[in-house]
């Protein structure tokens, strides 16, 4: 799309070179192709880098009434650089819950209008929607979660899990939150029909794990579904209520087979293991040099052992689901977030305190004051870190 304005563009001009009124618009159009290529998860390689490079700086010094109505409603602060991840965890899930939700249309508006009043109001509906997505992903979490723990995982090399009361807009994040907590490919199956009662037709979405492509999986089973497609990451696709049992089990031996001794364990790549104490600003300053971070550009992942954690450590965000608190190695004293592993306070502080964690480094600037923080992606209780070898190319 982003082209082809850019060509339609310059034909209206009749040169390569726009009109100081099209460029405006062309440069609103790279904002919005930042948009899509963050939060559809695009390679940032090569031109898409370059496009939410200055997507993103147009959205710092001049954004579109829309997007600077979303951006203040999703917090996103004018006074520091606007990041890949704002997109991300910020502006991009409030877009897409409207979608979700079956409001798609606020959306649309927000990014076309052009009055200031609508945009600020339109911007609020969507933190609204962004809200009521957050509490049926939570429901539809937990409801799944107790499905897991009522069944024998080492016979499950896959999880298919139904139910009436999942919203068919958001199983698919679910999902996602199941690979990545049982790290087994899993279907999640809406039975709820528009109106919000049982349907005998179920809409389902998947996601994978490395190694198994979900949508030859799903082919393996089509003897069992109405229809499917996607990619090997994840898919979807539509089931009889009578077929699930059926397509739980042919799903659980095409794994099997792909697997035989059952799915790989989840790894985490580490770039390299650091003390506390060399995390200065200017450190972490020149690792946002390689900004935009993203698909296949992720940020840098760190370890550092031997920590101890120096406070009570805290629930923290509407619902809790963020665990916040300080680490001490040596005579540095860190602070440190994870985000949705409140449910892992119990084991961060089965040692003790004493841990290693997977983190990246970010600058936190507050009240004038410049600090290092770490964003947690992973906790292992204990002084020592385990860890394994890279295989072999």
């Amino acid at each position: 799309a982003l082209k082809l304005a850019r060509s339609l563009a310059q034909k209206a001009c009749g040169s390569e070179k726009v009109d100081a009124r099209y460029r405006e618009f062309l440069l609103d159009a790279v904002a919005l192709a930042s948009l899509g290529v963050v939060a559809d998860v695009v390679p940032l390689h090569d031109e898409n880098r370059i496009i939410v490079k200055h997507g993103l700086s147009r959205l710092k010094a001049k954004p579109p009434l829309g997007l600077k109505a979303l951006c203040e409603t999703a917090e996103v602060r004018s006074d520091r650089p606007i990041r890949a991840s704002d997109i991300g965890f910020r502006l991009g899930p409030r877009l897409n819950a409207a979608g979700r939700l079956g409001w798609a249309r606020i959306a649309v508006e927000l990014l076309t209008t052009t009055k200031a009043q609508t945009a600020t109001d339109l911007a609020r509906q969507l933190e609204q929607r962004n809200s009521d997505r957050q509490k049926l992903e939570r429901a539809a979490l937990q409801e799944a979660k107790e499905m897991v723990d009522a069944i024998s995982l080492d016979d499950t090399p896959a999880l298919v899990l139904a139910s009436p009361d999942w919203h068919p807009g958001i199983i698919g994040i679910v999902a996602s939150r199941l690979v990545d907590l049982y790290g087994r490919p899993t279907l999640m199956i809406s039975l709820q029909s528009k109106d919000g009662e049982v349907s005998d037709v179920g809409s389902g979405s998947g996601r994978s794990i490395p190694g198994l492509a979900l949508n030859e999986a799903l082919e393996a089973c089509s003897e069992h579904l109405l229809s499917h497609g996607g990619h090997k990451a994840a898919a979807g696709f539509r089931v009889k209520a009578e077929g699930i049992d059926e397509l739980r089990s042919q799903m659980c031996e095409h794994v099997a087979r792909r697997f035989p001794s059952g799915p790989p364990a989840p790894s985490l790549v580490l770039d390299a293991e650091v003390s506390l104490a060399s995390l200065t600003t200017g450190l972490v300053r020149e690792l946002d040099r390689l900004e935009p971070y993203g698909s296949h550009n992720r940020k840098p992942i760190f370890l550092a052992g031997d920590l101890v954690v120096s406070n009570e450590p805290r629930k923290v965000g509407k619902a809790e689901t963020h665990l916040q608190f300080a680490v001490r190695q040596g005579r540095t004293v860190l602070k440190a977030i994870a985000f949705g592993m409140a449910g892992r306070l119990e084991e961060l502080m089965s040692e003790g305190g004493r841990c290693c964690l997977a983190f990246t480094p970010k600058i936190n600037e507050w009240m004038g004051k410049v600090s290092v923080d770490l964003e947690i992606v992973d906790i292992q209780a204990g002084a020592t870190a385990k860890l394994s070898s890279l295989p072999p190319p």
